[in-house]
């Protein structure tokens, strides 16, 4: 059982990153924007649907991954406009993107699943080829990870990073704070299209249904790597930690199922999980004060 848990941690890690990488754009909007999007279920999905789509059609496999980015940033886009345009409140514009991308899913799918296999595409990373995959997955995040940085540190990104800690405060001082938003969620969005593309090709298939959950993994990825590394004043090591939170949870999963939990109860385990190290801080403060 051992040797088994063993054999099976490459493909963990390799998932655990390219989730990650749903993390850092779930970390944008909820650490950085301070913004609840809900549309990452189904940016997610759109992602892994184009890409999907572009490879049968015939385009490269990282042609497929830049359009599955388009497709998210494009979703990241409507959901900020709801909000910043029409004035919807944030968890409800993304509950009413992620509803209308359901449907324009199954109208770029063409049907609720589409199969990729590596024997037919040419993939940037396969499942059949786990040490490669966990290569690819890695330089991918680690990619990602210094573009970010490099990102938050020019007065572009400082203004989105303003909007977040202090909206009234940067919108006093000359900022668009809802063009800031917009950016935001774009750029969130795009990396959650990405992480989908990514995961449709190591899976090699698409499936209609597979971004349900996708935000609990994607906090499940900031919440524990918040808590594994403590000292989060770099966005380095910020966003470095949600990767790591990412492994770790996809581990910590391997374990389970490999203990006997049945794959029916994943869903639950997962949001159990999340609630958990969401409620700790909370729980420690009172433990300390009495």
């Amino acid at each position: 059982m051992m040797i088994s848990f063993l054999n099976a941690l490459p493909g963990s890690m390799a998932q655990g990153l390219i989730w990650g990488i749903l993390g850092l754009g779930v970390a944008i909007s909820y650490q950085i924007l301070d913004y609840a999007d809900l549309t990452v279920d189904g940016s997610f999905a759109t992602g892994w649907a184009v890409c999907a789509v572009s490879l049968i059609a015939g385009y490269p496999a990282a042609v497929a991954v830049l359009f599955a980015a388009i497709a998210g940033m494009i979703a990241g886009f409507v959901t900020g406009t709801l909000h910043t345009r029409l004035k919807i409140p944030a968890i409800l514009a993304g509950i009413l993107s992620q509803l209308a991308l359901y449907s324009v899913n199954m109208r770029i799918m063409g049907k609720s699943n589409l199969t990729i296999s590596r024997m037919h595409y040419s993939l940037l990373l396969s499942s059949a080829k786990i040490n490669h995959a966990l290569g690819v997955s890695s330089v991918i995040a680690a990619v990602f990870v210094l573009c970010l940085v490099w990102f938050f540190r020019t007065e572009l990104g400082f203004a989105v990073r303003a909007t977040g800690n202090n909206e009234k405060m940067a919108r006093a001082q000359g900022i668009d704070t809802n063009a800031m938003k917009r950016l935001g969620l774009i750029l969130s969005n795009g990396l959650v299209g990405i992480s989908g593309a990514l995961l449709a090709q190591y899976q090699g298939n698409a499936d209609i249904n597979m971004g349900r959950g996708a935000i609990v993994i994607g906090l499940a990825a900031v919440v524990i790597g918040s808590r594994l590394i403590r000292k989060q004043d770099h966005f380095f090591i910020r966003f470095t930690a949600t990767l790591c939170g990412s492994m770790a949870y996809y581990i910590v999963l391997s374990i389970v199922i490999y203990l006997g939990l049945s794959t029916v109860d994943l869903k639950l385990f997962s949001a159990l999980f999340v609630a958990i190290f969401l409620a700790a801080p909370h729980w420690k403060r009172r433990v300390h004060s009495c």
